[in-house]
């Protein structure tokens, strides 16, 4: 068993994808459960990913890297969306779905709006031509600053309260984008990777 660590930065990104447009709730155009969802053509044909700069870190949980995956100029972008408006990070409660404080995640965070603007819909559209997973299906994006010490323990992506499932259910895939560096510190274990 291999214990893959990222080294990354105390700046992170990240979008939660979900099996199924919600009903209500976070997600905008609602979908009729069991309907097929396709990328706008127009939406892939500006969308460019370079496979070659993908690597396999693991398959049981599917984790990969794509290096490069921002530019250094969209990174700065979600940074300074973010600079001021971050607050103590909360969890979702296990029993009521209701957000709270919890020393288990220590961070500061805030969402952004779904196309909030040019560059988030750019990045939004990239994740949903890498993932295979339609825009409709993620939650907002998210930026999490991390200071020396702060830390997320380990923790799985799904939520056992049936508020958040009726929201858009279990989450099917994280996408992890880093948005600045350090030189120590700040990695994402997986510690049962395969």
């Amino acid at each position: 068993m291999a214990e893959f660590r990222v080294f990354v930065s105390p700046f992170l990104c990240f979008l939660l994808l979900l099996p199924h447009p919600s009903h209500g709730g976070w997600f905008s155009n609602p979908k009729q459960r069991g309907s097929v969802l396709r990328l706008k053509s127009e939406d892939v044909d500006q969308v460019r990913f370079d496979p070659t700069r993908i690597t396999q870190l693991s398959w049981r949980p599917r984790a990969f890297l794509y290096k490069g995956f921002l530019t250094h100029d969209e990174c700065d972008h979600l940074i300074r969306l973010a600079k001021d408006r971050l607050h103590k990070s909360m969890v979702a409660d296990n029993d009521s779905g209701k957000s709270m404080q919890s020393e288990v995640r220590t961070s500061s965070g805030m969402f952004l709006k779904k196309a909030q603007d040019d560059v988030v819909a750019r990045i939004e559209a990239r994740i949903a031509a890498w993932t295979f997973l339609p825009t409709e299906n993620g939650e907002a994006m998210q930026v999490l600053h991390y200071e020396l010490g702060q830390k997320y323990e380990p923790h799985f992506d799904y939520f056992r309260d049936k508020v958040n499932q009726q929201l858009g259910g279990h989450r099917v895939a994280t996408v992890l984008m880093y948005l600045s560096d350090v030189e120590k510190g700040g990695e994402t274990i997986f510690p049962n990777s395969e």
